[in-house]
C-alpha cells in the first residue's frame, strides 16, 4: 500500500430517504423505502448510480472506491472537483425528485474532506481522511453537504456558493471536533447551474526539452512537477495535478483550449534547452481565456550543479508567477465586476498593492481594500493577513503616528487568521513581524523559523530573520539570511528593503562602506520609504560626509516629517546588551546628519 499526500480529497456519499434517521449500518439506510418496494426502490437505486453519480464522478476527475449498500465512498484529484460534483449531483436529484411525492424521494447526503488516505492493494481507501468524510456524511441534512473546514477552505472564493458555518462537531469515534460547513439543498440546487472557474487556477503543462536528450527528460520533467508543488502553496491557488497535466506532454497546447477543458484561467509552459556546459530554461504564463501572454522569463545558467539549479529556477519562477498571477485576478476583477467585487476580489486587489516595492502612501489604498473586504466577509483570511500586514509595515518603518491602536488591528486580524488558517506560512510570517514590533525579539524569531519550516521558499521570512539577528546582538550571522533571501527571489519587490537591512547589519558592525553602498542601492531602488534614507544619512555622516548625509536626511524627513531621534530610541525592539551599545552608534549617526532630536527641534 502506498500513503497519498493531503491533496487527496475523499468524499462520501450516502442517499437517504427523506426525513430518516441517522443508521450507522449502511444496509439500513433506505429500509423504510426498501420494505415498502424492495424491488422498485433498488432499481431505482441502480438507474441513479448508472445515469447520475457514476458520469457526474467521471466528468469531475473522481474515483468511486467501493460501494456499501446503499452508501458509497469517492476519492478526487482536488477539492474543487469534489464539491462541484456534489453540488451538480444534488441539483439533479432536486429535479428528478420533483415529481414524486414527499414519502418517495430518495435523496443523497454528501460529506467532503481533504486529508491524507491510505490506499490498500486492492485500491480500497483507509485512514483519518475517510473516517472524517463519512461521520460528515452521517451529519449532513438529506439532500444536503458537509464539508470540513479543511475542505471549505480549499473552495472558498474558487466556486460560487454560500455556506452556513455550523461551528465545531463533535464526531463519532474521532478524537478532536471537526468544524463543519454545510451546503443545504436549495443552495447546491441554485449552484448547480452556474459553475465558476476558479480565481488562482492554473496547469503547468510538461516543460519541453528542445535539446532531444533523453538523459535529460528526468531534469525537465522535475521542473515541471517542483513548479507545481511550490505553486500549491500560493494561498488560495487552484493548481491542477501533475498526473493531469502530464497527459498534454507531446500534444499541441492551444491554452484556451486547456482553459475550458480543466477549467483554469491560466497556463504555465516552458521550454529546457541545454548547451555545452550551459542550460536555458524558459517560462511563460498565459490567459487561457484570450491567449494573451502575461508574463514570460528566462533562465541561462551553467550546468555546475543540476539539482540546485533546479531548485533555484523553481523557486523563483513560483514567487513571480504568484505576483503575477494575483495581479492578473485584481486587473480582471476591476474590468469584469467595477462595481460587484466580492471579498476575494477586493484583498487580491490589496495584495496586487503590497507586492509592488513598499510605498506607505500608496500601500493605505491596500489597507481600505482589506477592510471592505472584511466588510463582506470577515472570516477572509488573505483579507485579514493583509491588513495585519500593512499595519505592521507602519510600524516597523517608524512611520505609525497611533502606535497602540494599529498594534491592536493588526494583532486581532492576524490572530484571527492563524485561528482559521494554522497552516498559512504567510499569516506565521506576519505575526513575526508583530511579535517583533511588540519587543518580543526571540518570539518573533522562533516563529519566522516555524514559517519557513512550512515554507522553505518563503524569501520574506528568510529576510526578517537575518534582521531579527541583529536586534538579538548576532548581527555577524544576519548577511547569511538576506542574501539567501535575495538567492530566493531576485526581483522581489521586497528586494529594496533587504539591501537596506544589509546595509543596516553592515552599520551595527561599523561597516560603514558597505553600509554606504547597500543602502544606496535600497534608495535607488525604491525612493518612496523614509528609513532607508535616514540610515544612509547616518552611515554618510559617520564617514565624515557631512553635505551627502544631510542631503539623505532631507529626503527622509520629505517622506517622513514627523520622524525624530526621540521617537527612533523609544522603538526599543530588543534588551540584548550587544545591540543596544551597537545602536548607540546609530543615534551618534542621526545627530551628526542633523535628524530633529524630538518634535520641539
Amino acid at each position: 500500500m502506498r500513503r497519498l499526500g493531503p491533496t487527496e480529497t475523499g468524499g462520501r456519499f450516502g442517499d437517504r430517504a427523506a426525513k430518516s434517521t441517522a443508521d450507522d449500518d449502511p444496509s439500513g439506510r433506505c429500509s423504510r423505502l426498501v420494505g415498502a418496494d424492495e424491488e422498485g426502490t433498488l432499481e431505482r437505486l441502480r438507474a441513479v448510480r448508472k445515469n447520475l453519480i457514476d458520469p457526474v464522478i467521471a466528468t469531475h476527475r473522481g474515483r468511486i472506491v467501493k460501494t456499501t449498500g446503499d452508501g458509497l465512498l469517492a476519492e478526487f484529484a482536488s477539492v474543487v472537483d469534489a464539491v462541484r460534483s456534489a453540488i451538480e449531483m444534488q441539483g439533479a436529484m432536486i429535479e428528478s425528485n420533483s415529481d414524486l411525492a414527499q414519502d418517495k424521494r430518495i435523496e443523497f447526503r454528501i460529506g467532503i474532506n481533504l486529508g491524507d488516505v491510505v490506499v490498500e492493494d486492492d485500491g480500497d481507501l483507509m485512514g483519518d481522511g475517510v473516517n472524517v468524510a463519512a461521520r460528515l456524511e452521517g451529519i449532513a441534512e438529506p439532500g444536503g453537504i458537509c464539508l470540513s473546514s479543511a475542505a471549505y477552505h480549499q473552495v472558498r472564493g474558487k466556486i460560487d456558493m454560500a455556506a452556513q458555518d455550523l461551528g465545531e462537531q463533535n464526531l463519532k469515534n474521532l478524537a478532536e471536533p471537526v468544524r463543519v460547513y454545510a451546503l443545504s439543498p436549495r443552495i447546491a440546487a441554485a449552484a448547480a447551474p452556474y459553475p465558476v472557474t476558479p480565481r488562482l487556477s492554473i496547469v503547468v503543462l510538461p516543460f519541453v526539452n528542445l535539446g532531444g536528450r533523453s538523459e535529460e527528460d528526468y531534469f525537465v520533467d522535475s521542473v515541471t512537477e517542483s513548479l507545481t508543488t511550490d505553486l500549491s502553496r500560493i494561498p488560495g491557488a487552484f493548481v491542477i495535478a501533475r498526473n493531469t497535466a502530464f497527459t498534454f506532454r507531446n500534444k499541441p497546447a492551444d491554452a484556451r483550449v486547456i482553459g475550458r477543458e480543466l477549467g483554469v484561467r491560466y497556463v504555465m509552459e516552458g521550454s529546457v534547452q541545454g548547451s555545452g556546459d550551459r542550460i536555458r530554461v524558459n517560462a511563460q504564463l498565459i490567459d487561457t481565456g484570450t491567449g494573451a501572454h502575461l508574463w514570460a522569463e528566462r533562465f541561462d545558467k551553467p550546468r555546475a550543479d543540476i539539482f540546485d539549479m533546479q531548485d533555484e529556477i523553481t523557486t523563483r519562477l513560483a514567487r513571480t508567477v504568484g505576483i503575477e498571477l494575483v495581479a492578473a485576478e485584481g486587473r480582471r476583477a476591476e474590468r469584469e465586476r467595477p462595481n460587484n467585487m466580492d471579498a476575494v476580489d477586493l484583498a487580491m486587489r490589496g495584495w496586487a498593492i503590497l507586492n509592488q516595492p513598499l510605498s506607505l502612501r500608496r500601500d493605505r489604498a491596500a489597507c481600505d481594500l482589506f477592510d471592505a473586504a472584511l466588510r463582506l466577509d470577515a472570516r477572509n483570511v488573505e483579507a485579514l493577513v493583509g491588513l495585519a500586514f500593512y499595519h505592521g509595515n507602519e510600524l516597523r518603518t517608524f512611520a505609525s503616528t497611533n502606535r497602540d491602536e494599529q498594534l491592536r488591528i493588526a494583532g486581532m486580524a492576524i490572530s484571527e487568521a492563524l485561528r482559521l488558517a494554522p497552516s498559512n506560512a504567510l499569516a506565521h510570517f506576519v505575526h513575526a513581524n508583530l511579535l517583533h514590533v511588540s519587543g518580543a525579539t526571540e518570539p518573533a524569531l522562533r516563529e519566522l523559523e516555524f514559517a519557513i519550516a512550512m515554507d522553505p521558499n518563503l524569501a520574506w521570512a528568510h529576510a526578517d530573520a537575518g534582521f531579527l539577528k541583529v536586534l538579538l546582538g548576532r548581527a555577524e550571522e544576519a548577511e547569511a539570511d538576506l542574501t539567501n533571501a535575495i538567492r530566493l527571489s531576485p526581483r522581489d519587490p521586497g528586494l529594496d528593503r533587504w539591501y537596506a537591512l544589509l546595509g543596516i547589519a553592515d552599520l551595527f558592525l561599523g561597516r560603514l562602506d558597505s553600509a554606504m553602498d547597500r543602502l544606496r542601492k535600497s534608495v535607488g531602488m525604491n525612493p518612496n520609504v523614509a528609513m532607508p534614507y535616514f540610515f544612509l544619512a547616518t552611515s554618510l555622516a559617520l564617514n565624515g560626509r557631512t553635505a551627502e548625509a544631510r542631503e539623505a536626511r532631507n529626503a527622509g524627513l520629505r517622506l517622513d516629517p514627523n520622524f525624530t531621534i526621540a521617537r527612533f530610541r523609544n522603538e526599543r525592539r530588543s534588551e540584548n546588551p550587544t545591540f543596544l551599545n551597537q545602536r548607540e552608534r546609530i543615534y551618534e549617526g542621526l545627530s551628526l546628519a542633523g535628524v530633529p532630536e524630538d518634535k520641539l527641534s
